[in-house]
């Protein structure tokens, strides 16, 4: 079976993408499904997207984009199906997908946010408004099958597609090895991953650091972003890599998932918890949307609602590494039972199959 995979954004660039499509597709193919990509953005446009300013760069790189993916949209039919991953332009309405929609019937639309909510972006604010963000409906519609990233996502694609799938977003238990025991006597490490996108969620957390570190010594690990600073607090920021994402994670101690209660964040499908459970660590997160099914309170985490639970939750973790083993043992068991790519990916081919067999004459 052969699918067609249209993407957002080049390989291993776009986080969302990684933990979605782009990881099942090994075990896809090792279950007779060869999946060919075809990202909207190229290398040039991608990196223009993630720096301030770049009009110029952005626009006709948009432009470049979407001409491109109109042409693309011809020869999918002599594909068996095709995954539309949040969406086949980043700005516009659904020109191209309706297009795709003519040549092929098979399509499987995944999304892992929630897109179909307006959202300014903090480096491009203008291409905010080109979003379409109502356009994702209309996607729902068209598709013949819909994997969601969470309950959250699902309810709202049921309104407008009777066969929608929850399939969580996941990671490798091939590349999450176990975290090695840490050397003794060093100083704990409180660590979180992500982009400019999530650091606002990040300093929501900047007075219950201060305020943990008025009670105890330990570090701070940023992956994925430039500059992040708490007053009085030992900070390290580092890039994000491919290459090293495993190794940064296993200098943690305890992960953090912080998030607002608001509708934007209810729509996020917890991969940060994830990943820490998925080597291992024990992860401290805000009780928010798939948050909550993530990290059960007190087995394989521990949940905080205020700054007074954050800074709490963070000293007992500190001060027991019994306590540590336990949850990160008991979270990286249930990322190997229900967000691993071992256990999501033979439901993506369910789902791709079924799409393609229903769309047969």
């Amino acid at each position: 079976m052969k699918v067609l995979a249209w993407v957002p954004y080049p390989l291993g660039t776009a986080p969302g993408q990684r933990y979605r499509i782009e990881q099942w597709a090994p075990y896809l193919a090792e279950m007779g499904i060869e999946v060919s990509f075809q990202p909207f953005a190229g290398p040039a446009l991608s990196r223009a997207l993630y720096a301030r300013g770049r009009a110029a760069a952005k626009a006709s790189g948009m432009a470049a984009g979407l001409v491109r993916r109109l042409g693309e949209a011809w020869p999918a039919a002599g594909y068996d199906a095709v995954f539309l991953h949040r969406e086949a332009a980043l700005i516009g309405p659904a020109l191209a997908e309706r297009l795709l929609r003519a040549r092929q019937r098979a399509i499987v639309y995944d999304f892992d946010d929630a897109i179909y909510l307006p959202y300014v972006s903090p480096t491009n604010r203008y291409l905010s408004y080109l979003k379409f963000p109502w356009k994702t409906r209309a996607l729902c519609r068209l598709a013949a099958a819909v994997t969601a990233g969470n309950r959250s996502l699902a309810e709202y694609a049921s309104r407008y597609n009777e066969r929608v799938s929850v399939v969580p977003s996941t990671v490798s238990m091939r590349e999450y090895r176990p975290r090695p025991d840490p050397a003794a006597g060093r100083m704990p490490v409180v660590g979180w991953t992500g982009s400019h996108s999530s650091l606002s969620y990040l300093s929501l957390l900047r007075e219950p650091l201060r305020a943990l570190r008025a009670r105890r010594p330990f570090s701070l690990l940023v992956i994925g972003v430039g500059a992040f600073d708490v007053p009085g607090l030992d900070v390290e920021c580092r890039p994000w890599s491919a290459a090293t994402e495993v190794r940064d994670l296993w200098d943690m101690d305890v992960g953090l998932m912080p998030l607002p209660d608001e509708p934007w964040a209810r729509g996020k499908c917890g991969m940060k918890a994830i990943q820490y459970m998925g080597v291992g660590i024990p992860a401290v997160v805000s009780p928010v949307g798939a948050n909550r099914e993530i990290v059960v309170d007190g087995v394989t985490g521990l949940h905080a609602s205020s700054d007074a639970q954050w800074v709490d939750s963070l000293h007992r973790l500190l001060g027991d590494e019994p306590l540590r083993r336990r949850l990160g043992a008991a979270g990286r068991e249930l990322v190997r039972e229900r967000y691993s790519a071992e256990a999501q990916a033979p439901r993506v081919a369910e789902v791709l199959r079924a799409a393609a067999e229903g769309a047969r004459p």
